[in-house]
């Protein structure tokens, strides 16, 4: 048996955050059956209620894949480079194609787990009757080409990054993007005649690459959701795709397991200030902001635990906010601009609601990026015992690290103001909604940096601290969208609007009148529910930072 996969496997296994996922998810879907399990002793021979209880239980087991598989074969090969072990796996008889296949095993081993865990659920809907077998084989067929799929991604990621927060971080930003962007180039361009049979063509297959439309066909929605998701594919596609890609991410992965990965090379630069004049002087006309000038010092005005922040992570620096904003910028004024002229038949409303869904997306992405190692980062690093010397109170230190990331998410939320501008001038009778929903997608940030702060902030190590916080605020964010997506079967109306009450979200699509969120009334409730939890979580980030910087 090849060695290294009883010890990763078994390295999974003791972790405690491994069996607290795998509790929880039992817990979860056996909630989900005995919710709708019959209370007497009739049968539904119709098969309604077994299939509402598979919708269910299919879209829970699907996200509880994308949510904690992707995190430890993200850490598996950075860890053992930063412990010196991979050195010693590349010096033993075992060459690069067995250390890859001990690693990946152990990881698809719990992936295993993972979907072991929602056995007796669906072996419960299979006894209730009206679901054949078929459907649970293709399932989990598709579930665990999925977990293969987003196992070797996070592997090859791995490979290249210095730190285990920054492959988490990584991971998870191209798990979103195979899950929600692959979908858009075929939302853009079916039925708009816009680059022909060939974009059309490429934007069936890129939507392919995410796990959702397949998964709808097998529950039966292929009518269910937003646009781009209609007329569902055969997925027969996404399997093709996954196992191609699967492999190909592997062959990669499996050519940079050699002593080559070791070395780290590059330029050393020339400071701005040390160049000539006329140097120095293109520069200042070429650049808004010159990533390689020298700082100087920090105001007396400024927080200096905020400067410290924005100086030492690389996404805090200037070039890179400034590239994030105009990246951000265009993208919702080519969509407002498509509205416009015609170019595609969708309304104001679905614009609006792909604008919303767009900066949901990157406060996903980059809250719990941002957030999560405020304090952990710190305790890991050693840099704690070093900001408790300091004079600074430690009020002063969770404002200037909280302001770090608030002026952050700001600056994207800002970037996209230009599409909602152009809705309006589109649509001035949009002008209140369009105010309503800023405050919405404000509120979306403030909830998403708390949570973040308050929960990385219990964790020492920031890699364990980044892989919980993105998935607790997936959680918070997304799985009131999944009973959304169950409106009327299972769930009612009742159920669903109090589960988007949750999140300020359901409440930006709700005022956008987005398709399907029309009949929902969230506001001002969910402001205030969204504003007393950010409170407490804000509560918790205080009074763990007053504990620490009292510990001996």
């Amino acid at each position: 048996m090849n060695p290294v996969i009883r010890r990763e496997f078994i390295g999974i296994l003791r972790s405690p955050r491994a069996f607290g996922m795998l509790a929880c998810l039992t817990l979860v879907f056996s909630i989900a059956v005995l919710a709708k399990w019959p209370s007497d002793a009739s049968v539904d021979l119709s098969g309604l209620q077994s299939l509402q209880v598979f919708r269910v239980f299919g879209y829970g087991l699907m996200t509880g894949v994308v949510f904690l598989v992707p995190a430890f074969p993200a850490t598996s090969l950075v860890n053992e480079k930063n412990s010196g072990t991979l050195a010693l796996l590349l010096n033993s008889p075992m060459n690069g194609v067995a250390i890859y296949l001990g690693k990946i095993s152990g990881v698809l081993l719990f992936s295993v787990l993972v979907l072991l865990c929602s056995l007796p659920a669906s072996a419960a809907c299979y006894a209730m009757g009206g679901i054949g077998g078929d459907k649970f084989f293709f399932l989990y067929l598709v579930l665990g080409l999925l977990a293969l799929q987003y196992s070797t991604l996070g592997m090859l990621i791995s490979s290249y990054v210095q730190t285990s927060d920054s492959a988490v971080r990584l991971t998870y930003a191209a798990v979103f993007g195979l899950l929600f962007l692959s979908l858009l180039p075929d939302a853009f361009f079916r039925g708009t005649g816009v680059g022909g049979d060939f974009a059309a063509g490429f934007g069936d297959w890129m939507r392919n690459l995410s796990p959702l439309p397949a998964v709808m066909e097998i529950m039966g929605q292929g009518s269910v959701g937003s646009f781009g998701l209609k007329t569902l594919p055969g997925f027969t596609r996404f399997i093709l795709l996954a196992a191609l890609s699967s492999a190909g991410l592997s062959v990669w992965t499996i050519s940079r397991l050699n002593h080559r990965i070791f070395d780290q090379s590059r330029s050393q630069g020339v400071i701005t200030d040390d160049r000539s004049t006329i140097s120095r002087i293109l520069r200042r006309l070429v650049y808004i902001v010159d990533p390689q000038r020298r700082k100087g010092g920090i105001p007396w005005y400024l927080n200096p635990v905020m400067v410290k922040e924005y100086r030492c992570r690389r996404f805090g620096r200037a070039q890179w906010l400034l590239r994030l904003v105009s990246v951000c910028a265009v993208t919702s004024m080519v969509l407002t601009y498509m509205a416009a002229t015609g170019i595609t038949s969708w309304g104001v409303e679905t614009i609006g609601a792909l604008l919303v869904l767009l900066q949901v997306l990157l406060v996903i992405v980059l809250a719990p990026s941002l957030g999560s190692g405020l304090i952990s980062g710190e305790r890991d690093s050693g840099g704690w015992e070093l900001l408790r010397m300091t004079p600074i109170s430690s009020f002063r230190i969770v404002f200037g690290k909280l302001m770090s990331v608030v002026w952050t998410l700001l600056l994207v939320l800002m970037a996209t103001l230009p599409g909602y501008v152009m809705m309006v001038l589109i649509a001035p009778e949009l002008t209140l909604q369009v105010q309503q929903v800023l405050v919405c997608l404000l509120w979306t940030s403030v909830y998403a940096l708390a949570i973040s702060a308050a929960v990385g902030s219990l964790f020492k190590s920031t890699a364990v601290s980044t892989s919980i916080t993105y998935v607790v605020v997936i959680s918070i964010f997304l799985l009131p969208l999944l009973v959304w997506l169950g409106r009327d079967a299972p769930f009612g109306f009742q159920t669903v609007q109090t589960a988007l009450l949750t999140t300020p979200v359901g409440a930006a699509l709700s005022v956008i009148d987005a398709p399907g969120f029309e009949p929902y009334e969230l506001l001002p409730a969910s402001w205030w529910i969204a504003g007393v939890l950010s409170s407490v979580m804000f509560l918790v980030l205080g009074v763990q930072v007053w504990r620490l910087t009292r510990a001996v």
